[in-house]
């Protein structure tokens, strides 16, 4: 079993079924893993920022730190491994609050809503999430079976 990090800002995709992607403290920023059965393909993302075009030479040196620049080159690196819109599962993590008590910057809710619309604009539906709320999360999949957990709070259950 290879263990992958997938560091704030970072996106990472694979086919080799010995492979485990795993992002830790998920807090506002929004995770994403994405899972074709049918051919052993896989990614997680982990973005901070909704939009790009608040720093658009950052996006480019960094694109996987906003979710609109991130999400389309993740979606292309699926793809280019074989990915199938038609097979593909999607989970969702994060989008929490975290150190924004008054909800003044609400970075996780605009992450969610970037997300929610690029993947609805590429034909991929949610099939589940857990979002929002004042906790860090970790996400973890397995390329070789397609197991996807999350951990929160010490307690890691099937996702």
């Amino acid at each position: 079993m290879n263990q992958i990090i997938i560091d704030i800002a970072d996106g990472r995709v694979s086919n080799d079924v010995n492979d485990v992607l795993v992002t830790y403290s998920l807090g506002s920023c929004v995770g994403v893993a994405i899972y074709d059965p049918g051919v052993h393909v896989g990614g997680i993302l982990h973005c901070m920022l909704p939009l790009a075009n608040v720093d658009p030479r950052k996006a480019e040196d960094k694109p996987f730190m906003f979710v609109d620049s991130g999400m389309m080159k993740f979606l292309g690196m699926l793809f280019d491994l074989g990915l199938s819109r038609s097979r593909a599962i999607v989970k969702v993590a994060g989008c929490a609050r975290i150190l924004d008590n008054s909800n003044l910057f609400r970075i996780g809710e605009r992450n969610h809503t970037v997300l929610r619309k690029i993947l609805w604009k590429n034909g991929l539906m949610i099939k589940a999430e857990e979002v929002g709320g004042a906790l860090s999360r970790t996400l973890r999949l397995e390329i070789g079976t397609g197991r996807c957990t999350l951990r929160s709070s010490g307690v890691e259950s099937e996702f």
